[in-house]
């Protein structure tokens, strides 16, 4: 369960991002409230009208009360378009279907057959996907098309232009790839969701991150609200200031899960929201970016309480996240509602994390403890990860540990930041963990080298070194997640990250690989060894690491040698007992120049036996994988 995948929707990994939707603002629900005023969004944010066509926002009578919000498009001479600009355009691909549908009510029109032209019009102004969709429809209906793209664009438009004059309610206005991840409907980028899966994570840690316990206690994130039909979803602004349709929900995080053979971690606020609510809003106003009229509550940093009148409510809620996720759904009205999604198996959820980061206040301590009673009453065999704040030091730290330690917590969430001079001179940082005490998540952490505008070889290196100490301590560190997971070119809020990304490419970073390595070479007991080298200075001999591991399933021995020095370095290896073992071991290694951003693994061969030598590369990573017969 060492290796894992944290996903939180910041630097616009979500929308515009992994979930592979491509209209911007599909249901108009962008707003000018007060995470989103520094971007002047509204409700028309992302969409136009050409001459001959007028659109207005109202909120009468609405497809749904969680999507209050839809566009009436008036045309007043035929030629007249709508037209959406995607997330820093629509990207094409010569040869794909795309799913078009939207919900109309024809509200005024001059025909009795109502039809629009839907087309996907390139930077250049060509035509490049076509279809007519109806626009007949005397109340809300959905109304479906399939575009094919005849080149590539990566920055085309939506257009939609009805064939006769008239008054449209247009609402859930959307253009998908049919060619997701697993060919999933409302599913993933395939690029994208495809480096995490290769990744081969145990566990996916879900939707944050600062995500989950939100900007105030109107902004945690409700699970319930993720669920169910589309158009049914609530809304929410992000605590990183931009806007979630929440597309990309729990059904399709669970699913996500399951699809790469990963662990769900759902993470859950514990009934307090983060301490830091309001202080980028403060930043923001000082600075002059933003208004000032602010609500009260958002002036200064707090950490608030769900008032405890309506604790029992949210206990509940918790509670039912565990009955949608793995009841019967024969007998659990929420567990059908997973069903009915078309998932009427269990998930089988066997983890929660409970709070994230948090201020180990007194009005988390209490609202904590009632949260973990009830979950560990009425479900015993889930597993509860508590906080130890957002450091691995000072008086939240200290606070978490001790109140994890007094209700015997079973694993505890540290988060870990720092140079990557700190992983090579605190290689023993886990050795003295109590092992009589809580288990250790390590569920956000990376390295930071000369710059922290991206990671380079120098962080992937010293990550490297660090998960070879995590690999040591295998029996108090069970879970580790880098974090964070995606960044959007040009919507970065957060650095380094493991991969960028922007419409039509993927850009993995050198501690993605390393990351890559280390999950596509897991095993399940470790193996005590000594490395001995050419090296003799104690100093020198801390940049250079090893850990050794079986896989049990194939019985094939994993060997994992780091060297972050400037010269290569020579090591003899002393393996008994190789009877048995193909004579022939792969390689994997991550080599270049120490500020390289790109630097990739090269595979290879090599020659072993009972006793053997090894020369590691100057600035390198090494997996020597020894395969059963």
């Amino acid at each position: 369960m060492l290796i894992g995948v944290f996903f939180e929707d910041l630097s616009h990994a979500a929308d515009g991002g992994l979930y592979a939707e491509l209209i911007q603002n599909r249901d108009f629900e962008y707003c000018e409230d007060s995470f989103a005023r520094e971007k002047n969004w509204t409700h028309d944010y992302a969409w136009s009208t050409s001459s001959g066509a007028s659109l207005t926002i109202t909120d009468i009578k609405p497809i749904h009360p969680n999507n209050k919000f839809y566009a009436v498009l008036d045309v007043t001479q035929v030629g007249g378009t709508l037209i959406n600009s995607g997330f820093d355009g629509i990207y094409m691909k010569k040869g794909e279907k795309y799913d078009f549908s939207l919900f109309v009510s024809s509200i005024h029109s001059s025909a009795k057959k109502e039809f629009a032209e839907v087309r996907i019009v390139s930077k250049n102004g060509d035509i490049i996907a076509q279809n007519k969709i109806s626009l007949n429809a005397k109340d809300w209906k959905q109304q479906t098309c399939t575009l094919i793209a005849t080149a590539d664009d990566t920055d085309a438009r939506l257009e939609i232009m009805p064939l006769q004059t008239g008054t449209y309610a247009l609402d859930m206005i959307s253009l998908f790839p049919q060619n997701t991840f697993k060919g999933r409907k409302n599913g993933l980028r395939r690029d994208l969701a495809q480096l995490i899966a290769d990744l081969q994570p145990r566990f996916i840690r879900f939707p944050g991150g600062c995500l989950a316990h939100g900007d105030g206690l109107d902004n945690m994130y409700d699970w319930k609200g993720s669920v169910g039909p589309l158009h049914e979803r609530r809304h929410l602004p992000n605590i990183w200031h931009y806007h979630q349709t929440r597309g990309l929900g729990y059904f399709e995080y669970f699913q996500f899960c399951e699809d790469v053979g990963a662990e769900p971690l759902p993470i859950i606020a514990a009934g307090v929201s983060c301490q830091n609510s309001g202080l980028l809003h403060k930043s923001l106003i000082e600075s002059g970016k933003m208004k000032s009229d602010l609500p009260e509550l958002f002036s200064e940093g707090q950490q608030g309480g769900i008032p405890m009148d309506k604790m029992p409510q949210y206990i509940q809620d918790v509670l039912d996240l565990i009955e949608w996720a793995n009841g019967n759904p024969r007998t659990s009205k929420w567990a059908k509602i997973r069903a009915d999604a078309g998932h009427p198996a269990p998930f089988n959820l066997k983890y929660i994390g409970l709070g994230n980061e948090d201020m180990i206040s007194e009005e988390f301590k209490i609202r904590f403890k009632m949260i973990y009673d009830v979950v560990k009453e009425y479900y015993p065999d889930i597993t509860i990860i508590g906080t130890a704040g957002p450091d691995i030091k000072g008086i939240d730290y200290e606070e978490g540990w001790k109140y994890a330690t007094e209700l015997q917590v079973p694993i505890v969430d540290e988060h870990c930041y720092r140079p990557t001079g700190w992983y090579i001179y605190n290689q023993n940082f886990y050795d003295h963990y109590d092992r009589s005490k809580s288990k250790v998540y390590l569920g956000e952490w990376a390295a930071r080298s000369y710059s922290h505008s991206q990671t380079s070889l120098e962080s992937a290196l010293a990550e490297a070194l660090h998960m070879t100490n995590l690999e040591r301590n295998g029996d108090i560190v069970c879970m580790t997640s880098y974090a964070p997971l995606l960044a959007k070119e040009g919507h970065i809020h957060w650095n380094p990250d493991l991969i960028y990304f922007n419409n039509s490419e993927v850009h993995p970073t050198a501690s993605y690989y390393t990351q890559r390595m280390f999950g596509q070479n897991s095993g399940d007991e470790y193996i005590p060894a000594e490395l001995n080298t050419d090296q003799q200075d104690r100093k020198v001999n801390l940049r250079i690491g090893q850990s050794v591991i079986r896989e049990s399933k194939t019985g094939d021995i994993i060997i994992k040698l780091v060297n972050l020095l400037p010269i290569s370095v020579n090591t003899n290896l002393y393996l008994p007992s190789l009877q048995g073992y193909n004579p022939i071991a792969s390689t994997s290694i991550l080599t270049g120049d120490i500020r390289s951003k790109t630097a990739i693994p090269v595979n290879g061969n090599l020659a072993i036996g009972e006793k053997f030598s090894y020369k590691m590369p100057q600035y390198s990573f090494t997996v020597i994988r020894i395969t059963a017969k």
